[in-house]
């Protein structure tokens, strides 16, 4: 949008042009407008103000109204749906055969209303600083991981399983696999002395 100020200047700016001998249309390319968004500007002679802040909008016609909203806001907090996001509540709702609104519509009031947050009764997450490991001397804590290894045939891979040393950051262990199940165990014998 361009303020009023500076659409009397850019207008001004184009009479002077055009006075000087130039056209229209050629003034407006250098100031950087099109020629039609000109003579918009300059409708009944007189330069006009952008009227869409101060046009009048109407409400959807779909939209719903207080009731209905209140209908869904009462669904949300009702036990069954309680600890449910509307992910979930919509389409337990469609398997029962009521349709109250959309899911986005559902977080739509949902924030309107400041209830999108912990609803059921059992206790909020807490957010919890993630657990961390500190090896200070070799052979205290051991971190195991499963590496891909192509083999001769295409899409077909073995399974490096290795056991490394969280302090020294060396192979402590390490066996290959044809296929990654729970079942392998190591057999890891340390002389620790």
């Amino acid at each position: 949008m361009t303020a009023l100020l500076e659409r009397q200047t850019l207008v001004a700016d184009i009479a002077a042009a055009k006075g000087d001998g130039a056209t229209v249309a050629e003034a407006c390319k250098e100031v950087g407008i099109s020629l039609r968004t000109y003579r918009r500007w300059l409708r009944g002679g007189e330069v006009h103000s952008d009227r869409r802040p101060d046009a009048a909008r109407p409400d959807a016609p779909w939209k719903l109204s207080e009731a209905e909203q209140e209908a869904v806001l009462a669904t949300c907090m009702e036990p069954r749906f309680a600890d449910m996001p509307p992910t979930q509540i919509v389409p337990t709702l469609a398997d029962e055969g009521v349709y109250l609104a959309s899911e986005s519509t559902f977080y739509r009031l949902l924030h309107a209303h400041h209830a999108q947050h912990h609803r059921g009764r059992a206790k909020a997450r807490t957010k919890r600083p993630p657990t961390s490991h500190v090896a200070t001397r070799p052979n205290q804590i051991w971190c195991w991981d499963v590496t891909y290894l192509p083999s001769t045939v295409r899409g077909m891979f073995f399974y490096l399983f290795a056991v490394i040393d969280l302090y020294s950051r060396k192979l402590v262990a390490w066996e290959v696999h044809a296929t990654e199940t729970g079942s392998s165990s190591f057999s890891v014998e340390l002389d620790l002395s």
